[in-house]
Protein backbone atom coordinates (compact mmCIF):
# COMPACT_ATOMS: atom_id res chain seq x y z
CA UNK A 1 0.00 0.00 0.00
CA UNK A 2 1.17 3.25 -0.86
CA UNK A 3 -0.06 6.89 -0.73
CA UNK A 4 0.02 8.87 -3.85
CA UNK A 5 1.42 12.30 -2.87
CA UNK A 6 2.28 15.54 -3.56
CA UNK A 7 2.22 19.55 -2.40
CA UNK A 8 -1.22 20.41 -1.64
CA UNK A 9 -3.50 20.94 1.56
CA UNK A 10 -5.33 17.82 0.94
CA UNK A 11 -2.36 15.44 0.61
CA UNK A 12 -1.02 17.35 3.48
CA UNK A 13 -4.51 16.66 5.59
CA UNK A 14 -4.07 12.80 4.77
CA UNK A 15 -0.11 13.23 5.94
CA UNK A 16 -0.81 15.35 9.04
CA UNK A 17 -3.90 12.02 9.85
CA UNK A 18 -0.81 9.22 8.84
CA UNK A 19 1.29 11.24 11.18
CA UNK A 20 -1.03 11.67 13.84
CA UNK A 21 -1.65 8.16 13.93
CA UNK A 22 2.14 7.32 13.90
CA UNK A 23 1.28 5.07 10.76
CA UNK A 24 4.50 3.95 8.49
CA UNK A 25 3.03 3.99 4.69
CA UNK A 26 5.16 4.32 1.65
CA UNK A 27 4.95 7.40 -0.76
CA UNK A 28 5.06 7.71 -4.26
CA UNK A 29 5.33 11.46 -5.35
CA UNK A 30 4.00 13.31 -8.08
CA UNK A 31 3.95 16.55 -9.47
CA UNK A 32 0.86 18.36 -8.62
CA UNK A 33 2.02 21.80 -9.79
CA UNK A 34 3.06 20.69 -13.32
CA UNK A 35 -0.62 18.89 -13.40
CA UNK A 36 0.81 15.29 -13.59
CA UNK A 37 -2.28 14.35 -11.76
CA UNK A 38 -4.66 15.67 -14.50
CA UNK A 39 -3.07 13.49 -17.42
CA UNK A 40 -2.08 9.68 -17.60
CA UNK A 41 -0.94 7.44 -16.20
CA UNK A 42 -2.36 9.32 -13.25
CA UNK A 43 -5.89 9.14 -14.39
CA UNK A 44 -5.87 5.57 -15.44
CA UNK A 45 -5.57 5.22 -11.91
CA UNK A 46 -7.47 8.16 -10.55
CA UNK A 47 -10.27 9.27 -13.02
CA UNK A 48 -10.95 12.01 -11.03
CA UNK A 49 -7.43 13.47 -11.37
CA UNK A 50 -7.26 14.89 -7.25
CA UNK A 51 -4.31 14.49 -4.91
CA UNK A 52 -3.92 12.52 -3.03
CA UNK A 53 -4.90 8.37 -3.59
CA UNK A 54 -4.19 5.49 -1.72
CA UNK A 55 -3.03 2.50 -3.85
CA UNK A 56 -3.66 -0.63 -2.27
CA UNK A 57 -1.76 -3.85 -2.67
CA UNK A 58 -4.03 -5.67 -4.91
CA UNK A 59 -4.10 -2.65 -6.79
CA UNK A 60 -7.67 -1.04 -6.01
CA UNK A 61 -6.69 2.88 -6.01
CA UNK A 62 -9.32 4.94 -3.21
CA UNK A 63 -9.64 8.63 -3.80
CA UNK A 64 -11.27 11.47 -1.92
CA UNK A 65 -9.30 12.49 1.43
CA UNK A 66 -12.19 11.48 3.82
CA UNK A 67 -12.28 8.59 2.12
CA UNK A 68 -8.55 7.52 2.58
CA UNK A 69 -8.89 8.45 6.30
CA UNK A 70 -11.62 5.88 6.72
CA UNK A 71 -10.20 3.55 5.59
CA UNK A 72 -6.86 3.77 7.26
CA UNK A 73 -9.03 4.64 10.85
CA UNK A 74 -10.66 0.81 9.80
CA UNK A 75 -6.98 -0.34 9.55
CA UNK A 76 -5.27 1.49 12.41
CA UNK A 77 -8.50 2.79 15.30
CA UNK A 78 -5.98 3.88 17.64
CA UNK A 79 -5.65 6.80 18.20
CA UNK A 80 -9.26 7.44 17.03
CA UNK A 81 -9.80 10.45 14.57
CA UNK A 82 -12.89 9.27 13.14
CA UNK A 83 -14.23 7.60 16.59
CA UNK A 84 -14.31 5.32 18.76
CA UNK A 85 -18.19 4.44 18.78
CA UNK A 86 -20.96 4.70 16.16
CA UNK A 87 -22.36 7.82 17.60
CA UNK A 88 -18.70 9.44 17.42
CA UNK A 89 -18.15 8.82 13.95
CA UNK A 90 -21.38 10.33 13.13
CA UNK A 91 -20.63 12.87 14.86
CA UNK A 92 -17.22 13.51 13.43
CA UNK A 93 -18.45 12.47 9.85
CA UNK A 94 -21.72 15.36 10.25
CA UNK A 95 -19.12 18.32 11.50
CA UNK A 96 -16.57 17.30 8.77
CA UNK A 97 -19.46 17.11 6.08
CA UNK A 98 -20.59 21.13 7.46
CA UNK A 99 -16.81 22.19 7.37
CA UNK A 100 -16.39 20.67 3.78
CA UNK A 101 -19.63 22.66 2.85
CA UNK A 102 -19.63 25.71 4.23
CA UNK A 103 -16.32 26.55 3.92
CA UNK A 104 -13.06 24.93 2.56
CA UNK A 105 -14.82 23.86 -0.45
CA UNK A 106 -15.78 27.62 -0.76
CA UNK A 107 -12.62 28.71 0.24
CA UNK A 108 -10.53 26.49 -2.36
CA UNK A 109 -12.68 27.62 -5.04
CA UNK A 110 -12.73 31.51 -4.71
CA UNK A 111 -9.12 30.38 -4.78
CA UNK A 112 -8.88 28.46 -7.81
CA UNK A 113 -11.09 30.68 -9.74
CA UNK A 114 -9.14 33.79 -8.66
CA UNK A 115 -5.67 33.80 -7.86
CA UNK A 116 -5.15 30.24 -9.01
CA UNK A 117 -6.51 30.83 -12.11
CA UNK A 118 -4.07 30.67 -14.50
CA UNK A 119 -3.35 27.23 -12.97
CA UNK A 120 -6.42 25.57 -13.04
CA UNK A 121 -8.13 27.15 -16.21
CA UNK A 122 -7.28 24.45 -18.50
CA UNK A 123 -7.33 21.44 -15.46
CA UNK A 124 -10.76 22.50 -15.06
CA UNK A 125 -14.32 24.61 -15.54
CA UNK A 126 -13.42 27.78 -13.34
CA UNK A 127 -15.92 30.49 -12.68
CA UNK A 128 -14.31 33.49 -12.35
CA UNK A 129 -17.27 35.52 -11.96
CA UNK A 130 -18.35 33.69 -8.79
CA UNK A 131 -14.82 33.61 -6.82
CA UNK A 132 -15.80 37.21 -4.18
CA UNK A 133 -19.38 35.46 -3.59
CA UNK A 134 -17.40 32.48 -2.76
CA UNK A 135 -15.02 33.80 -0.56
CA UNK A 136 -17.51 35.79 1.28
CA UNK A 137 -19.56 32.26 1.70
CA UNK A 138 -16.55 30.63 3.22
CA UNK A 139 -16.12 33.86 6.06
CA UNK A 140 -19.81 33.39 6.92
CA UNK A 141 -19.36 29.73 7.29
CA UNK A 142 -16.12 30.37 9.84
CA UNK A 143 -18.19 33.01 11.45
CA UNK A 144 -20.91 30.26 11.85
CA UNK A 145 -18.53 27.94 13.06
CA UNK A 146 -17.05 30.42 15.54
CA UNK A 147 -19.99 30.78 17.75
CA UNK A 148 -20.64 27.19 17.86
CA UNK A 149 -17.23 26.66 19.00
CA UNK A 150 -17.52 28.43 22.00
CA UNK A 151 -16.31 26.64 25.18
CA UNK A 152 -14.72 23.72 23.40
CA UNK A 153 -11.49 22.87 22.47
CA UNK A 154 -11.77 21.27 19.17
CA UNK A 155 -14.59 21.02 16.62
CA UNK A 156 -15.94 17.95 18.25
CA UNK A 157 -15.24 19.38 21.70
CA UNK A 158 -12.68 18.08 23.58
CA UNK A 159 -11.40 15.32 20.90
CA UNK A 160 -9.07 16.18 17.90
CA UNK A 161 -10.79 14.42 14.87
CA UNK A 162 -10.57 14.52 11.26
CA UNK A 163 -12.70 17.49 10.92
CA UNK A 164 -10.54 19.57 12.24
CA UNK A 165 -7.74 18.48 10.19
CA UNK A 166 -9.50 19.58 6.82
CA UNK A 167 -10.10 22.70 8.24
CA UNK A 168 -6.78 23.60 9.45
CA UNK A 169 -4.69 22.35 6.57
CA UNK A 170 -7.35 24.65 4.25
CA UNK A 171 -7.33 27.47 6.59
CA UNK A 172 -3.29 27.08 6.80
CA UNK A 173 -3.20 26.90 2.85
CA UNK A 174 -5.48 30.06 2.28
CA UNK A 175 -4.00 32.33 4.45
CA UNK A 176 -1.42 32.83 1.82
CA UNK A 177 -3.64 33.44 -1.18
CA UNK A 178 -6.01 35.94 0.55
CA UNK A 179 -8.08 34.13 2.69
CA UNK A 180 -7.00 35.06 6.27
CA UNK A 181 -9.30 34.05 9.37
CA UNK A 182 -10.68 37.09 10.48
CA UNK A 183 -8.70 37.53 14.01
CA UNK A 184 -12.32 38.79 15.23
CA UNK A 185 -13.76 34.98 15.47
CA UNK A 186 -11.87 34.73 18.72
CA UNK A 187 -12.81 30.75 18.82
CA UNK A 188 -11.81 30.00 15.34
CA UNK A 189 -8.52 31.95 15.90
CA UNK A 190 -7.76 29.87 19.11
CA UNK A 191 -8.37 26.70 17.70
CA UNK A 192 -6.20 27.78 14.73
CA UNK A 193 -3.16 28.43 17.28
CA UNK A 194 -3.73 25.19 19.12
CA UNK A 195 -3.75 22.66 16.23
CA UNK A 196 -0.76 24.38 14.93
CA UNK A 197 0.95 23.59 17.66
CA UNK A 198 0.30 20.01 17.29
CA UNK A 199 3.88 17.67 15.70
CA UNK A 200 2.04 16.82 12.73
CA UNK A 201 1.39 20.37 12.16
CA UNK A 202 4.32 20.80 10.92
CA UNK A 203 5.70 17.17 10.19
CA UNK A 204 3.00 16.63 7.65
CA UNK A 205 3.98 20.10 5.38
CA UNK A 206 5.26 19.01 2.14
CA UNK A 207 9.17 19.67 1.34
CA UNK A 208 7.92 22.10 -1.51
CA UNK A 209 6.00 24.25 0.76
CA UNK A 210 8.56 26.54 1.06
CA UNK A 211 9.76 26.41 -1.81
CA UNK A 212 6.13 27.54 -3.16
CA UNK A 213 5.51 29.95 -0.31
CA UNK A 214 2.19 28.06 1.03
CA UNK A 215 1.48 25.66 3.30
CA UNK A 216 0.49 22.35 1.60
Amino acid sequence: MKLLNSFGPNPRMVRMFISEKGIELESLEHDLMGGENRKPPYTDKNPGGQMPALELDDGLVLAETVVICDYLEELHPSPALVGSTAQERAETRMWTRRIEQKITENMYNGYRYSEGLERFKDRMRCLPEAADGLKTAAQDGLAWLDALMDGKQYVCGDRVTIADLVLYCCTDFTAGVGQSIDPSLRNISAWFARIDTRPSAKASLHPAAEQVGRKG
